[in-house]
Formats: structure tokens, sequence, C-alpha cells
């Protein structure tokens, strides 16, 4: 009786041993039938199938002509009596270098499974799924200029930035990035943003998101642009930094006398100032020495010669407190930072550029004309369009008798 039992025992055994030998590679692939109508508020349809030993997985669709879409491709997958899930939004990756992905058009296609087992095992199963609903056109990136394609931010007005721009056939969400020249740094430049069927215009002024200047170099721009239906595209292009730099500028000394004079009399600014940065400043008159009256202002001596120059022109110049306070312009007595003669300027007698590590001394003169007993000037560094540096440096109170 007990050796009855024992060989019952081993022949269960040996039966629960050979079940457990025995697996499925491929099975439970479903639903057999599958619809999808994209409308591109994110819908899908799921695709699922059980892998009973480990195997590396293909998933392909079809259509009427033959045309196969890859969702999958060989990719590995472990045994499991869990069932594995693909969920497709009806597009699928190309083999275009500009439409990355592809929202699939409207029709009937065979959807196959695949499973190819280390062992060499191979096994395959079958669908149909039917796409319907609008075929989208995809946002394609058109009219792409890129001007300068070779940038200098260094703050100088001259090729500091680059224009961006394009037109897009459909609304579509876009991303802008910069990848440097080891093409392993990535820099985000536009994220996520929301862009019409218009031309569009982006700037770039060489610096990262939170404003640091990315080293010199050849860059690479990625546009992306994806719409509701999963449609993606995307254009690429180089773009070059050389020269860009922070422009750094120093008042080092600065004296104004005399301290007493008559109304009429001339008082003298002696200014000296250094480029203590690392990129050329450009600079333009009036000249070293040119002598201003109280009731002059930059901008209308020499016949407007003179007048504010938009970008990165950098001046030294005089203001006095009551003028700050009620003028219109700030600082109206104004030269060129350059220790050359007008001449010898990079562009004779229009600017110059004070290079870095360059010393400049400046000397201004003012013909005093106001009506006031008492006079309190001061000294500041001018860019023109931009802002006052070294604001209010030097004060001295000169006394006008009359």
């Amino acid at each position: 009786m007990r050796l009855l039992r024992t060989l019952a025992c081993l022949a269960l055994l040996a039966s629960l041993l050979a079940s457990c030998g025995s697996t499925t590679l491929l099975s439970n692939v479903g639903p057999a039938t599958l619809e999808l109508r994209p409308t591109g508020n994110g819908e899908n349809v799921q695709i699922s199938y059980t892998i009973g030993k480990p195997a590396r997985v293909s998933v392909y669709l079809q259509d009427a002509a033959g045309t196969r879409y890859t969702l999958r491709d060989s990719e590995p997958r472990l045994a499991s009596a869990d069932a594995y899930t693909l969920f497709f939004d009806g597009t699928a990756p190309t083999g275009d270098p500009v439409l990355k992905r592809k929202a699939l058009p409207s029709g009937s296609y065979t959807y196959t499974v695949q499973a190819q087992a280390d062992d060499g095992e191979h096994a395959e199963a079958h669908g149909t799924l039917t796409i319907g609903g609008v075929d989208a056109k995809p946002p394609l990136i058109e009219d792409l200029v890129v001007f300068p394609e070779t940038i200098s931010p260094n703050a100088d007005g001259i090729d500091d930035i680059a224009e961006i721009t394009y037109q897009l056939p459909v609304s579509a969400t876009v991303d802008i990035t910069f990848t440097a020249p080891d093409g392993k740094s990535v820099y985000p430049f536009v994220a996520a943003d929301k862009e019409g069927p218009t031309p569009q215009r982006q700037v770039w002024n060489g610096k990262t998101v939170d404003n640091a200047l990315l080293p010199d170099g050849v860059y690479t721009y990625t546009i992306r642009a994806q719409d509701l239906f999963g449609n993606l595209v995307e254009r690429q292009g180089k773009i070059a930094i050389a020269g860009g730099g922070q422009p750094e500028i120093k008042l080092s000394f600065t004296n104004i006398a005399p301290d007493a004079i008559m109304k009429g009399d001339v008082i003298t600014v002696t200014m000296r100032v250094k480029n203590t940065g690392d990129v050329p400043i450009r600079t333009y008159g009036p000249p070293s020495g040119y002598e201003y009256s109280t009731d002059d202002v930059f901008s209308s001596v020499a016949g407007g010669k003179y007048v504010a120059k938009p970008g990165g022109f950098w001046r030294v110049g005089v203001d006095w407190d009551a003028n700050s306070g009620g003028a219109a312009k700030r600082y109206p007595y104004r030269w060129a930072i350059t220790p050359r003669p007008p001449e010898q300027w990079k562009i004779p007698n229009q600017e110059d550029v004070l290079l870095p590590g360059e010393e400049a001394e400046v000397i201004g003169r003012i013909r005093v004309q106001q009506p006031e007993t008492k006079m309190s000037f001061y000294v500041g560094l001018i860019q023109d369009g931009v802002g006052f540096f070294q604001d209010r440096t030097g004060r001295t109170i000169v006394k006008v008798g009359f």
C-alpha cells in the first residue's frame, strides 16, 4: 500500500514537472478586432499579449496596399503570466528625417504580434484594426530661416542675436533646443509653446534660459512641432557662436574742476575708463575734448550727429542733480570712450572700439550758463538704449558766481 502511494506521488510530480516545462511562447493576443477614431483628445486602443518564455517581440500594422508600420521592433520581453499591453494612439514612427511620427490615414489594417524566443521558436498572431475620422495634415515647419547663422553675443549691437522664422500650416505644440558641439549637452529654448498656423519668429541670444552665455562653438538647433493627432515634425540645422562675451567696463578715475566759477566759465571733467571685460566696447562721439554748454544736449549738437544709437554703444557722461530731476534725458553731456583721436578711430570720425584691457582718458568740458549758485555734477557710464552704469560717480559741488 505504501509503495502504491509512493508511485502515485511520483507520477503526480512527474506530471506537474511536465506541465511546468510545457510553455506557450505567444498567447492571449487580442482583441481580434479594434476600432480607433482619433479626435485629438488622446484616444487609443490596446493590443495585449502574453509571453511564455524570454523572447523578442515585434508589433506592426499593414494596410491594404501592403505598407508596413512598425510599432515595436524586436524588443526583449521576459516570460510573465501577466499580459503585456501596447497602447496605440493612431501614430507610427517613420524613417523620414523630417516627419518623425505620422498619424496613420483612415482605413483598415492588419496588426501582427511576433515573438522570437531565444531558443529559436517563432510565433505570431494577427488581428484587425480600423482607423476612422478626419485625416490630419502634419505640422510641417515651412520656410525655415535662421539669420544670421553665426552670432557674436557680446552686446556690441552687431549680430548679437539670431532670428528663427518659420511657418506652420496647422496649429501645433513647438519645442526648440540647442545641442552643444560635444553632442551631449542640450539646452532648451522654447518649451511646449502652442503656436497657430501663422508666421512664427523666435529670437536667440546665445544664452540658456537661465541667462548664462554659452561658449563659442557650432551648435545644432532642433525644432519639433507636434499636433493633437500625434504627427511629429522635426527640423535641424547649425548655428555658430563666435566672439561671445559679456562687456565689462569701469570708471577708474574722475575729477571735476574747478569747484568755484563765474557764470559763463568752463569746468573740465577728467575721466579714466578701462575695458575690464573680454570683448571690445563700441563707442562714438563727440570725441574727448568736446565742449558743451549747459544749454546743450548730446543729441542736438553737431546737427544731431551724436543722437543715441541702438545696440551696444557706450559713452561716458556728465549730469547734475537738478537736470536729472526734470529733464527729458539723463546725462546730456556725453563723450566717446577711446584713447585715439577721431581720425584714427576704427571708422574714422564715426566710431571706435575700446579693446579688452585698454584704458582711455577722456576730457570733457562744459560751459556753465545755468542761473544757479550751486550745481552738483557727477559722472556715469552709458550704454545707449540699455541703461546707466556706475551711476552718479565722482560727485562734485561747483559754486557758481554772477
